[in-house]
C-alpha cells in the first residue's frame, strides 16, 4: 500500500513539474508558430512564415531520385520556404475552401516542443525553440499522406 502511494506521489510531482514547463501563453505561441507555417502558404503572406520560422530552420523529406530509384533527404531553407509563401497558392488553387490544420502536441519542455501538423495532403513533424522569449520553428521532417507523392 505504501509503495502505492509513493508511485503515486511521484507521478504527481512529474506531472506538476511538466506543468511547470509549459504556460498557457507558450501553448499558445507554439501552436501559433506552427499554424502561421501553414496559414501562411495558404494565404500567400510571406512576413507570416518568416515570423513562424528560426533563420536557420530546416525542413526535410524523402524523395526518391528518378533515374535511379534510390531515397534520398531533400532540404529547404528558411529562405526557400519564404519565397514559396509569396508565389504557391498565386493563384488560388493550391488548396481547398477550409484547408485541413490539425495541430497535436507532442512534447512540450520549458524552451523546447514537439508538435504534428495535419494538413490536407501533408503530415509535418515541426521543433520549436524558445528564443529570446519568442517561439519559432527549427525543423520540420514531412511527407505527403500518400507517399507515392514523393
Amino acid at each position: 500500500m505504501r509503495i502505492k502511494y509513493s508511485f503515486t506521489l511521484v507521478m504527481l510531482l512529474a506531472c506538476t513539474c511538466s506543468l511547470l514547463a509549459q504556460t498557457k501563453q507558450d501553448s499558445v505561441a507554439i501552436k501559433q508558430a506552427a499554424l502561421d507555417y501553414i496559414e501562411s502558404q495558404h494565404q500567400v503572406k510571406p512576413e507570416q512564415m518568416e515570423r513562424a520560422l528560426h533563420p536557420r530552420m530546416v525542413k526535410r523529406t524523402f524523395w526518391k531520385d528518378k533515374a535511379t530509384g534510390k531515397d534520398y533527404l531533400r532540404e529547404t531553407t528558411s529562405e526557400s520556404m519564404i519565397l514559396l509563401a509569396e508565389s504557391y497558392n498565386k493563384n488560388g488553387d493550391k488548396f481547398p475552401a477550409n484547408p485541413k490544420k490539425e495541430v497535436k502536441f507532442l512534447d512540450v519542455s520549458a524552451r523546447t516542443a514537439s508538435v504534428k501538423l495535419i494538413a490536407d495532403e501533408w503530415i509535418d513533424y515541426i521543433h520549436v525553440v524558445k528564443l529570446n522569449g519568442a517561439w519559432k520553428i527549427a525543423n520540420v521532417l514531412w511527407q505527403y499522406n500518400d507517399v507515392n507523392q514523393h
